[in-house]
């Protein structure tokens, strides 16, 4: 039986916040929350630093038939993101992946609208990027959203999440600048079970944490220009 860390991820983003304070009050910050479940968790570290948020969309490539199993993973820009060992070790060809890579890619582009409507995505270009999820398993949707960041030039990428596996951690600590994982509980086994609420989240609910955000960034500028 395990005892969960996090009541939800509202909560989670609250405890990451406080180890990413560090990073509070930078002029080139900006928070990328993964969605959906990375969105509420992003939104709390976002309203504590005192940064910009946007949403990163990145989609797991599910082993068919083990679909929560990671074999890879995609993101904006043409990104993909293999796990060579799971692909090795259940033999899946190249067939399957471009199959289920089709059908990832149509709902990537989907929800790319579905959050954002005709806006264009937050720039990176020369910011100090910390990417957020509600948790790393295998790290496989992760990496992608590292390497589709980097090729936006940013300053910086930090990864973020409140609870991980302490392999997936170590791995990706290899691929950026620094990464704060709060909790690496042993045994892992699944993000999940370290919530006591571990809901889907929907499209309304990512419109309306982004639109939020941008609400309370807006009024803080204009109380600085105030000033």
């Amino acid at each position: 039986m395990f005892n969960p860390l996090f009541r939800d991820r509202s909560e989670a983003g609250r405890v990451l916040a406080e180890r990413l304070s560090d990073y509070e009050g930078r002029d080139d910050l900006l928070v990328l929350g993964l969605p959906r479940g990375g969105l509420p968790v992003a939104y709390e570290v976002a309203r504590a630093l005192h940064a910009a948020l946007d949403v990163f969309v990145v989609r797991k490539l599910g082993v068919p038939g083990q679909e929560e199993l990671a074999m890879g993973a995609i993101a904006s820009g043409g990104i993909r993101v293999l796990n060579e060992d799971v692909v090795r070790m259940l033999g899946i060809s190249q067939k399957t992946i471009e199959r289920v890579a089709a059908a990832e890619e149509q709902e990537l582009e989907r929800r790319e609208r579905a959050y954002r409507g005709d806006l264009p995505p937050v720039a990176i270009e020369g910011r100090h990027v910390i990417l957020v999820d509600d948790g790393l398993a295998t790290g496989a949707t992760m990496r992608a959203a590292i390497a589709a960041a980097r090729q936006k030039a940013p300053s910086g990428v930090t990864v973020a999440v409140p609870a991980a596996s302490s392999e997936a951690c170590a791995a990706l600590a290899r691929e950026v600048d620094a990464i704060v994982c709060a909790a690496t509980p042993e045994p892992f086994v699944a993000i999940g079970i370290w919530y006591a609420d571990f809901r889907q989240i929907s499209d309304a609910e990512v419109r309306a944490l982004l639109a939020a955000a941008e609400g309370w960034l807006t009024s803080q500028r204009q109380d600085e220009g105030a000033r």
